[in-house]
């Protein structure tokens, strides 16, 4: 659907440039020869593509910013009719005379203040009823700290089992960019890219289903920023919430800039059973491992379990003994040998 309306935009961005073209050559062509239509032409295309490039700029704005513009430019529209009519009843009789001066000052303070409008608007937009007081409506009846998705934490899927056990209260947000990168993966030529976007699309689709009254897709973009992490963080102090992930450098840039992470592996890692060494398991030897003579094991939570001289037991069930458990940032392994009076069991 995504290459479908960009095929679409750049048709129709190419009957602009042909349009603008053809209307320079025609005005050219009327004020002189061949020659003027040919500048003209040149003129019409260039003109075009610049209004081309200026629509994929304005297509990255969100709505917000344009409502800010837009309020700024009439307040100060309306402050320069004031100031014309007060220069009109106080300076043209006593200082100036001439109509013509007059009215291209009038001019000028219409376009100074429509200019100082737009960038008041667009800077201090966001304190008036804007993205800090935006965020009200994200708390409302909630009482809790907005949770903002990132793309890994949607296609990794653990998130939709999360919020069905009820530990996770919204509001749940997701931003338009993160879709829209969602969108660009399931459109991916690679068929495993292809795949993770699908998936991320459904586990989306799942959630919104499930809780849509917490789920809020928002507009809040930043088009001077163009990496999505990057984004993520912005967004995170702009609605004071908390980022969602499983990217170990998004977690990192995230906790350096002051905003609150929750990361999915993290909570994995914590919510796995404890084990004590000397405490005894029956597990299924899978594979060989590194060592020679060693057989490895998984838990159901998908803990490695490393087993001393088992690897003449593959492919059947054994009784262990934990002797020592690792604890890294990629997970948890847990070493152990055979219990000395095990007897290996039948695969069942």
């Amino acid at each position: 659907m995504k290459g479908g309306s960009d095929v679409g935009f750049n048709l129709l961005r190419l009957l602009v440039v042909v349009v603008g073209g053809w209307a320079g050559s025609v005005v050219g062509m009327t004020q002189g020869g061949v020659v003027s239509g040919g500048i003209g032409a040149a003129v019409g295309v260039v003109c075009a593509v610049g209004l081309c490039l200026l629509e994929r700029s304005l297509r990255a704005i969100p709505v917000r910013t344009y409502l800010h513009g837009l309020g700024g430019v009439l307040a100060g529209l309306l402050l320069g009719l004031v100031l014309t009519h007060l220069m009109e009843y106080v300076l043209l009789p006593t200082v100036i005379q001439n109509p013509g001066i007059l009215r291209a000052l009038s001019l000028l303070i219409y376009v100074s203040c429509a200019y100082l409008g737009v960038v008041v608007g667009l800077s201090k937009g966001p304190e008036f009823g804007g993205q800090e007081s935006g965020t009200a409506w994200l708390r409302e009846g909630y009482g809790s700290t907005p949770k903002i998705l990132d793309t890994s934490v949607i296609i990794d899927g653990r998130i939709a089992d999360i919020c069905e056990t009820g530990f996770l209260e919204g509001p749940l947000i997701v931003p338009q960019f993160v879709l829209k990168e969602l969108q660009h993966i399931a459109g991916s030529s690679d068929t495993l890219k292809r795949n993770r976007g699908r998936r991320g699309l459904d586990i989306l689709q799942r959630i919104q289903k499930n809780f849509e009254r917490d789920v809020r897709i928002v507009d809040h973009d930043f088009p001077n920023i163009r990496d999505v992490d990057t984004k993520l963080v912005a967004l995170g102090k702009t609605l004071k919430g908390k980022v969602l992930t499983n990217d170990f450098n998004l977690n990192k840039v995230a906790e350096l800039q002051g905003v609150p992470v929750l990361n999915i592996n993290q909570l994995a890692n914590a919510v796995k059973p404890v084990v004590l060494p000397g405490e005894v398991m029956n597990v299924y030897v899978l594979k060989e491992g590194k060592e020679y003579g060693q057989g490895v094991a998984y838990l159901d939570d998908g803990t490695m379990v490393v087993i001393d001289n088992a690897r003449k037991y593959l492919s059947q069930h054994v009784d262990v003994s934990v002797t020592s458990v690792l604890q890294t940032t990629a997970g948890r392994m847990i070493f152990s040998r055979l219990k000395e009076d095990a007897v290996p069991v039948e695969s069942r």
